[in-house]
């Protein structure tokens, strides 16, 4: 199973980093180069297909192969992504800008299409056992992904050219693709090709699974506010009258580890103690690292302080978001992997994106205290919400934690770490 989970932890993270780098580390670069406020804004608009990724999934979930359905779906948009990044490299940054544009629009699609059979393939490929590792690990791999995109590519940049950052992120899709192709999608080739016809479309049936309509307003709300905090945890720390090189390091590279080992972790203790249990206590983690800032930011407290305020930010978002991530696997139904992750992933993206822009009228309105306020106050929503789950998400996780060994032994077999075990 770690041979699968490194696997799919490594496509999470080359995935990533390109979406990051286009949004978070390249507009630096083009306002080295003379673009403006407006056009660098505009530019995010790039990171817009991930809010559709429901209607990505439908053609993922419908058009099937005898040969391995979500693997070549995997296989040949991961291969696209990676030459239109080697094609994006021999542009230049004094390039036509609505080229540049479309360029980066295209890779925003294919980095968010290709995340839709990545993961149907992963809660195809592991046992239920392995799921919330798989959520730890998909989580730590986006807070590297965002160390690597936003910082090291950038140094990478500025020492070799505008082709070294592209080249590489196409050279890490590549070298994913063999052990991709490897692959073997069991219930799939069982499959006689012609019995192999387009799956329709049961989006309704996803809110007919038991308990999903309370994990859906879970999902909703369970991270968003955390990532409020985040996005707004730079300028707060600037205001504090923290120097700006301290900033990146503590919320840049600081934050990114904590949050990655946080992930690890959380997944960890998830799985010992069953995500039922564990899901109130950490959004009241959460809910103490809000206070924790809030009370910083408030009484003007030390730097010390607020550093330890932004590190517990940070792993209460490591935790959360491996908690969400594994969960999302277990309300995802066979045969309807694609859609049903596609549909959650859209609801996660979608409220991850407008949070923030209530949190910054928050901050216009009642300063920094009043907004993180605001946010604590919403987590402290949350914490009922996750008690009032409890029994739904014991329902879709039900049966997921005998150990691996003694089913083996119940079985007389040895699971294959390669095939599905479902």
């Amino acid at each position: 199973m770690w041979r699968l989970q490194w696997l799919f932890g490594w496509l999470h993270f080359v995935l990533a980093v390109p979406s990051i780098y286009l949004l978070l580390g390249l507009p630096l670069v083009m306002r080295e180069h003379g673009w403006s406020g407006t056009e660098i804004g505009l530019f995010q608009l790039t990171g817009l297909p991930a809010v559709f990724k429901f209607l990505l999934a439908v053609p993922v979930q419908r058009y099937r192969s005898a040969q391995g359905h979500y693997r070549l779906w995997a296989l040949g948009l991961c291969l696209l992504l990676a030459l239109l990044l080697v094609l994006a490299s021999q542009q230049a940054i004094t390039a036509n800008r609505l080229l540049l544009f479309g360029l980066a629009f295209a890779a925003g699609v294919l980095a968010t299409w290709a995340d839709i059979p990545v993961n149907a393939l992963a809660i195809r490929l592991l046992p239920q056992t392995q799921r919330l590792r798989a959520g730890g690990i998909r989580s730590a791999a986006l807070f590297l992904a965002a160390i690597v995109g936003a910082g090291v590519m950038l140094l990478v940049q500025q020492h070799w050219g505008w082709q070294a950052p592209f080249l590489l992120m196409a050279a890490g899709l590549l070298l994913a693709l063999p052990f991709l192709g490897w692959l073997q999608e069991a219930d799939v080739n069982a499959l006689k090709p012609q019995a192999i016809k387009p799956a329709r479309v049961d989006w309704a049936g996803f809110f007919r699974q038991p308990g999903a309509r309370l994990w859906i307003w879970l999902l909703l709300s369970g991270f968003p506010f955390l990532g409020a905090a985040w996005l707004y945890l730079k300028p707060l720390m600037l205001d504090q009258g923290m120097p700006v090189q301290q900033v990146a390091w503590v919320a840049g590279v600081g934050g990114g580890v904590v949050g990655a080992l946080a992930s690890v972790l959380g997944a960890r203790l998830v799985q010992r103690l069953g995500p039922a249990r564990v899901t109130p206590w950490f959004m009241v983690g959460a809910l103490l690292a809000l206070l924790a800032l809030t009370g910083a930011v408030w009484l003007q407290a030390s730097t010390s302080w607020l550093v330890a305020a932004a590190y517990l930010l940070a792993a209460a978002m490591g935790a959360v978001s491996s908690l969400m991530f594994g969960l999302m696997m277990f309300f995802s139904r066979r045969h309807h992997q694609a859609n049903d992750y596609g549909l959650q992933a859209s609801l996660f993206v979608l409220t991850r994106l407008l949070v923030p822009i209530g949190a910054g009228a928050l901050l216009d309105r009642s300063g920094p205290a009043g907004m993180l306020a605001g946010l604590c106050l919403a987590t402290l929503g949350v914490c009922v919400l996750a008690m009032a789950a409890r029994r739904s998400i014991d329902q879709a996780t039900e049966g997921a934690f005998i150990p691996v060994e003694r089913v083996d032994q119940a079985s007389g077999k040895r699971s294959s770490p390669i095939r599905s075990t479902q």
